[in-house]
């Protein structure tokens, strides 16, 4: 059987492609290994969702105005104007962070001071 050099090339480029695709999740599954047994499963499919939506091409990042606006989205959940507001400042600049998202999330702490008047 006779292939011309673009076909050969073609066929060549395919299967590269496929191979990288597929280490793609092997080498994230990894990753997974540390994992406790019930969060392996979930891990891996995040994995290859991740890996499927990179060849699409639809991971992107979000632009600060979008974190931003997500972050005081979340106070939305206080009803009350005061709560709502000192959330809104844990979420801003001033407010101090510690933790981790690896280790398990970000606290983030602002501290107001009142005087009580008797």
């Amino acid at each position: 059987m006779k292939m011309s050099r673009y076909s050969l090339l073609i066929s060549t480029a395919l299967l590269l492609g496929s191979a990288c695709a597929q280490a793609a999740p092997a080498a994230g599954a990894g990753a997974c290994a540390n994992e406790p047994a019930a969060s392996r499963a979930p891990c891996l499919r995040e994995i290859g969702a991740a890996a499927q939506a990179a060849r699409a091409g639809q991971l992107t990042s979000e632009s600060a105005a979008d974190y931003e606006r997500n972050a005081l989205a979340r106070c939305s959940v206080f009803k009350n104007a005061r709560d709502q507001s000192d959330c809104e400042k844990r979420m801003g600049p001033q407010a101090r962070v510690s933790g981790s998202v690896s280790g398990g999330g970000l606290l983030r702490e602002e501290t107001d001071t009142y005087t009580v008047r008797r």
